[in-house]
């Protein structure tokens, strides 16, 4: 959502509308009423691998101390699911 706001009372509320800004709002600052400037948040840019491996980490934490990834309880003598 846009919020427009005339630089006097920007200036004032400067805090908040920046937190407005980081939750996705877009503030567009005034002069006499004509657009000025904007607030947008920086988008902080991480590597896709970063992410992966943050959530391999995190789910490592849950995985009980000698547990494998052998399924053989789901399958039979023949290789079969149960």
């Amino acid at each position: 959502m846009k919020v427009f706001v005339e630089i006097e009372e920007a200036a004032e509320r400067l805090e908040d509308l920046i937190e407005l800004a980081l939750l996705g709002d877009e503030i567009v600052i005034c002069r006499d009423g004509t657009p000025a400037a904007t607030f947008i948040p920086i988008e902080k840019k991480e590597e896709a691998m970063d992410k992966i491996l943050a959530l391999a980490t995190e789910g490592r934490k849950n995985v009980p101390v000698g547990a494998t990834s052998n399924h053989d309880d789901v399958y039979d003598e023949h290789g079969l699911p149960i």
